[in-house]
This record gives C-alpha cells, sequence and structure tokens, in this order.
C-alpha cells in the first residue's frame, strides 16, 4: 500500500507519513504507559521538578567530563536546545573546580548561510549561545583548551575527524516538533525517496553533513528563537549525524515540552521502545542503539485530549 501524502508539508516525509494505528496508540498513551516502555537499552525518566531535570541534565556533562585523563580524553556531544542546563554546567565545574585541561565537547549543529556556516556574531549562532552560557563563564585556569571544543562546520571534515580518538560518554538532544535529533529531519519526497523514506539502514549511514531543514523545523525555530519571524530563520543547517551518533555510547534526549508536544513525546517513546524505526521520524531510528535515555518533566507530559482554549 502507498504511503500516505504529509498533511503538513506535501513534498516531504514525516511522521504524518505514518499509519494511523501507530499515530492513534501513541496518542492513547498515559504517563505511566510511557514509564513501562522502557526496555534493556532504553530507559524512560520523569523528573517532577525543572530544577530536579536541569540540574541532571548538568550533570551529565559533569559526570563525562570527571572521567577525562591525558591516557582517556573523554567528551559530551550538546545541544543548543534545550539550554537552560548551560550556565548550570559551568557553575558546578567553578565549584567543584573540575579540571577540563583532557575534556572535550561537541556541538551538535549549527545554521547555513550561502553555503557557510554562521559566524558566531550572528543571532542565532549555536557556538555563540555555548560560549556565552557555559564556556565563558567557567574560570580561565579551569577550562578546556579551545582546541578540544568542535563546532560543525560546512567543510565537515575536521569535525568528524575531531571523533576519533576521543569517546563521547553521551550525546544530549531534544526533540523538535518535526521529531528530529539535532538536525537529522526527514528527507523530501523526491527522487529515489519519491514512494518512500529511506530504509533506517540507509538513514544511519549518514555523517555529519549540511542538510535542509524541514519547514516545519524552520517555523518552530522562529517560534522559539526569533519572535516568529520565520524569514529570519536560515532554511539549512550542519548537523552531527548519525554515524557520529552510535560512536557515543549513550544517547540523553531531554524534553520539558517546550520543544515538542504531548502528543510528539509520546510517539517516539512508543516507536523507541517497541523498536518501530521509520525515517520520516528521525528520532525513532534511536531503537537500534544501544543506549538511549528519554527524559521528561512530567507535568510537560500533559494529554492528547481535545480541549479548547
Amino acid at each position: 500500500m502507498a504511503r500516505k501524502q504529509s498533511i503538513l508539508a506535501p513534498d516531504w516525509w514525516d511522521f504524518t507519513t505514518l499509519d494511523d494505528e501507530i499515530l492513534n496508540d501513541a496518542a492513547g498513551l498515559t504517563a505511566e504507559d510511557m514509564l513501562a516502555l522502557s526496555r534493556d537499552g532504553f530507559d524512560v525518566v520523569f523528573y517532577d521538578t525543572l530544577e530536579d531535570f536541569y540540574l541532571a541534565e548538568a550533570l551529565e556533562y559533569i559526570t563525562a567530563w570527571k572521567q577525562a585523563t591525558p591516557d582517556n580524553p573523554v567528551g559530551i556531544c550538546g545541544p543548543i536546545g534545550p539550554t537552560e542546563q548551560l550556565p548550570l554546567i559551568a557553575r558546578l565545574v567553578n565549584a567543584l573546580e573540575l579540571d577540563l585541561g583532557h575534556a572535550h565537547f561537541w556541538g551538535m549543529d549549527e545554521w547555513v548561510l550561502d553555503g557557510k556556516e554562521v559566524p558566531e556574531s550572528h543571532p542565532l549562532s549555536f557556538a555563540k549561545a555555548d560560549r556565552e552560557l557555559c564556556f565563558h563563564r567557567i574560570e580561565p585556569r579551569l577550562r578546556m583548551p579551545d582546541s578540544n571544543i568542535h563546532f560543525p562546520k560546512a567543510d565537515t571534515s575536521a569535525y568528524i575527524k575531531s571523533w576519533e580518538g576521543v569517546r563521547c560518554a553521551v550525546m544530549q538532544g531534544g526533540q523538535g516538533d518535526i521529531k528530529h535529533w539535532a538536525f537529522n529531519d526527514p528527507v523530501r519526497r523526491e527522487g529515489p525517496y519519491a514512494d518512500a523514506p529511506p530504509t533506517p539502514e540507509e538513514y544511519r549511514k549518514l555523517t555529519t553533513r549540511v542538510v535542509d531543514l524541514h519547514p516545519v523545523t524552520v517555523m518552530q525555530n522562529a517560534r522559539t528563537s526569533g519572535g516568529g519571524v520565520v524569514t529570519g530563520v536560515p532554511s539549512q543547517a550542519i548537523t552531527v549525524g548519525p554515524v557520529q551518533t552510535w560512536q557515543a555510547e549513550k544517547v540523553s534526549i531531554w524534553q520539558a515540552g517546550t520543544h515538542d508536544n504531548p502528543f510528539g513525546m509520546r510517539l517516539t517513546t512508543l516507536m523507541i521502545g517497541k523498536r518501530i524505526a521509520d525515517s520520516a521520524v528521525p528520532m525513532s531510528l534511536l531503537a537500534g542503539h544501544p543506549s538511549v535515555q528519554f527524559n521528561f518533566y512530567r507535568p510537560a507530559i500533559g494529554t492528547c485530549a481535545a480541549e479548547m482554549h
């Protein structure tokens, strides 16, 4: 049977092209059902307060960086979105006097304009946000060398090489409206993918690359970062690929309810928990990763019941 056409962007693949049975099953999940989808290799964790949520996220950085030694450099790959953990990380490093001399950090993604990564002077620059919210707040004597901070660029060769010989303990991320991690969006419905999206095996082979962004992703970033000015959001970005994601020992996704909605959080939990992998829902491909943790702010899980406002 032919796949459905997207009701969000007909020229693209996305979660609305899934079988209705999967979508309806996801919408019907309770919070307890979501917890019950934990399995070997996939943990679902709830936090009752935002303070506990963001502190736990920040502590993943500290736990990873504490493992770094001259003979065993260790890093973490982190997102912009969420960002609330970033000042907490700097405060913890300073309070614990944690020397980051052998620690590493990889940024997940960056915007692209006219074929080049945006400069750090750009108001939406992810590298700028990481530096201002975290790295510049760490005491100079404790900071990691700038050579250990790896931001992706349009020429991805140096970034890809930086993953060699350094252990990535954790890749953190959020989940967008289009169910991506980083900017691993669904692809356009064209060429070899006119009738079906890439198989999970095909998508898994993608490395760090420049991507065209799904219209839903552009709209979301305009809403969350640009006051709704869609024309101010680039339509391309560089994103860490599945290849690097599978080099990370653990993938930890943080969902406070601001970057996706109750349905979206349920859908990917269901698909990963039940090992339903479909590249129209890129996050679902993490069903094949050996260690994934979904972290939820419990009050944001909400309900999928119709409610007028």
